[in-house]
């Protein structure tokens, strides 16, 4: 089969301001099998430049495509831009295929086949063999109602088939490294990047967090195999900076370790970049020699808020005094840190945000990211905001940097005026500006300027978007009208919820047909 993949332009921030692009990973680990199955798979990363949503759909069809598959890292913030862009394809293309995949449509799969009836099916959690599987159907004209993983229009009523088996082998399907042009991909100030996984899951419990209901449970690369696939494109491909996807990829020691002294062992000089968990920074106190000379330039711990009783309601599981100790050893080890601190939370007060500049500040991270609180439906903190009002009735802005939920004590403006000024304050401290005018690792200086740079650039425009376009207002509406109920399932997984082995352990923001 011809077929296209499609990652579609996001107007997030983030996106846009930083001039530098990712490739969609996720479209990538779908791309892969397709090829080795035999099918002429193209990528449209419309991400790039970005691309017009009306010369998008021109370029699709142009293609003559045979099926299309739509996926984006953005997840609910993509979506309604996804919507436009494939009913635009199947009305010009009224045979293709339409596929659909990733954490909202898995999720979401009863409204979308209800109000887009061009979607033919839905990728429901990671997609490797699924998507395999359901392209192998159509072309030969098959059931889709024997397809593990999918959901579709049969009878006239949206309905969903089990749920497909976890993926335990995740070597077994490679990267589709080969769809893009590594030239026009970069990060890190212009360097050449890509991103990477080695692990999938969480065992963690966070009710903010949908990782461990997609992906059930924490399971991982080979550490050797990614260590030589990592080498092979610095070698090949002049790739410099690899952006680890996984939410958790040090959970496991034994494996972590074993992919550091793998990469070392390489000799490669690379900038590597992830996400942990303060907690397994402390853990490895022994070995974070290890992490910077694999080449770890940076790690983000979602430390979510510094105030005991929000962690308390998030069931964030960590502690302050491990947060404090984990930035400490990260910059005695010469990594950066990046914290991320949430705000929105229904009871919040200008005390508490007071109380949370000054604990931030005393935390002393290299970085800090300002979120907002938001009730994504596939994850138990749904529950708890479901009846709290929605200020944000756009979609495309659900994506963390705009406050969705409205509180009980403070209006939205008031509250966007907090965050921005806690975000200047914890760059614009003393401590943190002596770093930005010297540190004597010339990586290191390089990374904590291009962020200076490329945070000045958004935090500026997020002011000027905020006054003069997306000021939030409520409209009446509850999170339970805009998204409705959770069904029962959801909050169990969705991809992995058969199993061949009963536990696994020690066996990833990225743009999807059901993968990471």
């Amino acid at each position: 089969m011809k077929i296209v993949l499609v990652n579609v332009p996001h107007p997030a921030i983030g996106s846009r301001i930083p001039k530098e692009q990712l490739p969609p990973f996720g479209l990538l680990c779908i791309g892969g099998p397709l090829i080795d199955d035999g099918h002429e798979v193209e990528l449209i990363d419309a991400e790039l430049g970005p691309i017009e949503l009306t010369d998008l759909t021109t370029t699709i069809i142009s293609r003559k495509p045979e099926a299309v598959l739509f996926g984006h890292s953005g997840s609910s913030s993509g979506h309604p831009i996804i919507a436009q862009v494939s009913a635009a394809v199947a009305q010009a293309l009224p045979n293709v295929a339409i596929i659909y995949g990733g954490v909202h449509p898995t999720y979401f799969w009863r409204e979308i086949l209800a109000q887009e009836p061009h979607v033919r099916a839905i990728v429901r959690g990671e997609g490797e063999e699924t998507a395999r599987r359901l392209m192998r159907a159509i072309d030969l004209d098959h059931s889709l109602s024997d397809i593990d993983g999918i959901a579709f229009i049969r009878d006239g009523k949206p309905v969903a088939t089990s749920a497909a088996t976890v993926i335990i082998d995740l070597d077994a399907y490679r990267v589709g490294w080969a769809l893009i042009d590594h030239a026009r991909y970069s990060y890190w100030g212009g360097k050449r990047a890509v991103v990477i996984q080695f692990s999938r899951g969480c065992p963690h419990l966070c009710n903010y967090c949908g990782q461990r209901g997609f992906w059930t449970r924490w399971r991982h690369r080979d550490p050797v195999r990614l260590a030589k696939e990592i080498a092979r494109l610095h070698r090949d491909h002049a790739v410099e900076v690899f952006n680890f996807a996984d939410e958790n990829p040090s959970a496991c020691r034994k494996p972590w370790r074993a992919l550091l002294e793998a990469l070392i062992e390489e000799d490669i000089s690379v900038t590597l970049v992830g996400s942990t968990r303060a907690d397994d920074i402390v853990r490895d106190a022994d070995i974070l020699h290890l992490y910077k000379k694999a080449g770890f330039e940076r790690f983000l711990m979602g430390m979510e808020n510094t105030d005991a009783a929000t962690l308390k309601l998030i069931r964030k599981g960590g502690a302050i005094a491990s947060d404090r100790e984990a930035i400490r050893l990260l910059r005695q080890h010469g990594i950066l840190s990046m914290a991320t601190w949430v705000a929105g939370f229904d009871d919040q007060t200008d005390s508490d945000l007071l109380r949370g500049l000054r604990q931030l500040i005393s935390y002393d991270a290299d970085q800090i990211q300002a979120l907002y609180v938001t009730p994504h439906r596939w994850t138990p903190y749904y529950r708890l905001a479901q009846n709290r009002l929605v200020v944000q009735q756009d979609l495309t802005k659900w994506d963390y940097k705009h406050q969705v939920l409205g509180m009980s004590r403070m209006s939205p403006v008031r509250l966007f005026a907090w965050v921005k000024l806690i975000e200047a304050a914890a760059q614009l401290r003393p401590r943190a500006l002596m770093r930005w005018i010297w540190h004597p690792d010339p990586k290191i200086r390089h990374a904590i300027r291009w962020y200076y740079r490329m945070g000045r650039r958004v935090w500026i425009h997020e002011i000027a978007a905020f006054i003069f376009l997306d000021h939030a207002r409520a409209d009446g509406r509850t999170v339970f009208d805009h998204l409705g109920a959770a069904h029962d399932h959801e909050e169990e997984a969705s991809s992995a919820a058969r199993s061949p082995k009963p536990h696994l352990i020690g066996a990833t923001t990225h743009g999807t047909v059901g993968a990471p």
